[in-house]
This record gives structure tokens, C-alpha cells and sequence, in this order.
């Protein structure tokens, strides 16, 4: 949480201290007087009265040690409160002493981005945020390992539901990674990251024999081929980012569709689980798309080799399969 807080120390003879909560950040949460009871008293009364008018009163007590929270209900924005906080100890007597203070109440700040938002070819992104935004931390990482841009933009603090847009200068390589913190002007921050970048390794298809998925031995120079262009990316990039490889196995639309759907994603199973016993040692991750990801449409019942397919991705999230007509359940192998 982040909060200021007003600190009276060593109020009312020493038997109470007092603390207001004056910006809570958290969910729903509000300002509070809190009242520290320090040593035995009788109970308290604090009377505040808000900005606008509005008056609250509340009775209290407790043993030493204990911390009375107080919320303060208030709307969004800024007031100021007046008021006393008054005591009743032991021996009878009382003691008060006023108080006065300001609170805020802000809504969380949130950047609502889709990675549909990062436009790599313009070299920008586009983002809205629930709160005025003062500034904008942006880095855009490149697969070289050098960022394109790492600073601060300064923003107009617009209303919140803006639409608002970052660029970054060219730089060499592809983008690995765009990350962007929105701060408000009291120091509110929500961030998003994107990772847009991804390898198609270039193959050779592995020929099944129908209805199976066994690899074949007479296929299995296809699958090292492409095992050394995997592993020559993963020396290349792996310490830049926690890189993954997904495979995508397709059928042609010749069989009902649940089957070729079981069919693809085994194909997809055996051919990541070739890489594994060949070495490779990120992580794995299979779905099989069956006839609903054509690469060449037509209709039903056609042997098409084009589409009986696999697809091989290094990437740092699940990548977008085009044409899919469900989202992927990507499986770790």
C-alpha cells in the first residue's frame, strides 16, 4: 500500500497517539484517524467535520496497545477535515486537543492495453489509463540485446479513458519486449508488458503414416535440421529472455474433426518430444489444431498436403495461430 501518514506523538498525557491515513492506494480503501491507545483509559470521542459540511462522530475505547481505525468516508478528490479528538482517563478527568488534516481518495490507476495495441512496423503502442497519467516509463528491449528506448515521457495528465500513445526510434533488431508504467501526478503506477517477438523456424515436413504419429526413421534427418536451427536460437537469444517453442500441428480436412483435432496435436506431441530426447532443454509446448486452422481452405473431405502441417514457434508467450477457430490450450510436453 501506498500511504502518507500524519504522526501527533505523545497526545493526551502520554495515553494516546494519533496517526491519520491520509492517501490509501489499496482497493476501496479510505483515509483514517488512527488512535493508538498507549496506556489505560476510559474511552475516546473523536468529532470531525469535512470540507463540504459533512460531520461524523465516534465513541471508542480498548485496552492499552490497541489501534483504533477510524475510516473516513469521503468521495474521490481532496478535503480537508477539523475537528478534536477527546479523551476519559482513570482518575476521572478528560483532555482533547484539536485536529486538522487533509485526505485523498484516488481511484487505482490501470493501463488497459491489448497486444494488438504495439504496432512494431510504426514503432509505436497505444494504451488508456484510469487515471490522468503525469509520466511514462517505457523500454523497448531489442533481441541484440540493447534497448531502443529506456526513459520517461512526460504526458499532459488527460482524462482518464484517453487514449494515449508511445513511440520509440528505430533501432536494429527485432523488439523483444515493450514495457510501459503509467504514474499519475500523487505517484500511482500500473505497468504492462508485451513481448511480441517470435521465431517460425523454417522445416521440412515430417510425413506420418496415416492415422499415426509415430516418427518414421526415414523422417528423422527432417527433425535434426530443425533441431539445429532451434538450438542454434536458443544460444543466440536464451539469455535475453525465457524463450519457449510451441508446435502446431495441422491436418487437411479429410476425417471428422474431433479426430484430426487428436490426430494434429499427437503428431505435435512426437515431434517435441524428438527435440526433448535430441537435447532440448527449454520448455515445450504442444496443441493440435486439426482442419480449423487451414493453411489452404476447402471443403470438406479434401486431401490437401498443404495443410497436413506442422508449425514450429520460438517464443516468450503462446504465440497467435491465424485462422484458428478456438483458443489454444497449448500442453507442456
Amino acid at each position: 500500500m501506498g500511504l502518507s501518514t500524519l504522526l501527533v506523538a505523545m497526545l493526551l498525557t502520554d495515553a494516546v497517539e494519533v496517526s491519520v491515513t491520509r492517501t490509501p492506494y489499496d482497493k476501496g480503501a479510505l483515509p483514517a484517524v488512527n488512535v493508538h491507545i498507549l496506556e489505560r483509559i476510559m474511552g475516546f470521542k473523536l468529532k470531525l467535520t469535512r470540507s463540504d459540511g459533512k460531520q461524523m462522530e465516534v465513541k471508542g475505547g480498548g485496552k492499552p496497545g490497541v489501534t483504533r481505525i477510524i475510516e473516513l468516508v469521503q468521495p474521490e478528490g481532496h478535503f480537508g477535515w477539523k475537528g478534536e479528538l477527546s479523551i476519559n482517563l482513570p482518575d476521572g478527568t478528560s483532555s482533547s486537543m484539536p485536529l486538522e488534516f487533509d485526505t485523498d481518495v484516488y481511484s487505482q490507476m490501470r493501463v488497459i492495453a491489448k497486444k494488438e495495441d504495439v504496432d512494431l512496423a510504426g514503432r509505436k503502442m497505444k494504451f488508456k489509463a484510469t487515471r490522468p497519467v503525469a509520466k511514462v516509463e517505457l523500454r523497448v528491449l531489442m533481441d541484440t540485446g540493447k534497448p531502443a528506448f529506456d526513459g520517461e515521457i512526460p504526458f499532459n495528465q488527460d482524462p482518464p479513458g484517453t487514449l494515449l500513445e508511445v513511440n520509440w526510434p528505430e533501432a536494429s533488431g527485432r523488439v523483444m519486449k515493450v514495457s510501459v508504467r503509467a504514474i499519475d501526478a500523487q505517484g500511482q503506477y500500473d505497468g504492462v508488458e508485451f513481448f511480441p517477438w517470435f521465431i517460425d523456424i523454417p522445416h521440412e515436413e515430417v510425413q506420418f503414416d496415416t492415422g499415426k504419429w509415430d516418427v518414421r526413421d526415414s523422417e528423422t534427418g527432417k527433425l535434426d535440421k530443425s533441431y539445429h536451427l532451434i538450438d542454434e536460437a536458443v544460444l543466440k537469444y536464451g539469455s535475453m529472455a525465457d524463450i519457449k517453442l510451441y508446435i502446431a500441428g495441422h491436418t487437411d480436412t479429410v476425417a471428422a474433426k474431433d479426430y484430426n483435432r487428436t490426430l494434429s496435436l499427437n503428431r505435435a506431441k512426437s515431434i517435441g518430444q524428438y527435440f526433448r530426447k535430441k537435447g532440448l532443454r527449454i520448455p515445450i509446448f504442444a496443441e493440435g489444431f486439426g482442419e480449423e486452422a487451414l493453411k489452404v481452405l476447402t471443403p470438406d473431405e479434401t486431401d490437401e498436403q498443404q495443410n497436413r502441417r506442422a508449425d514450429y514457434f520460438l517464443s516468450i508467450v503462446p504465440p497467435t495461430v491465424t485462422n484458428a477457430s478456438f483458443p489454444p490450450h497449448w500442453q507442456k510436453l
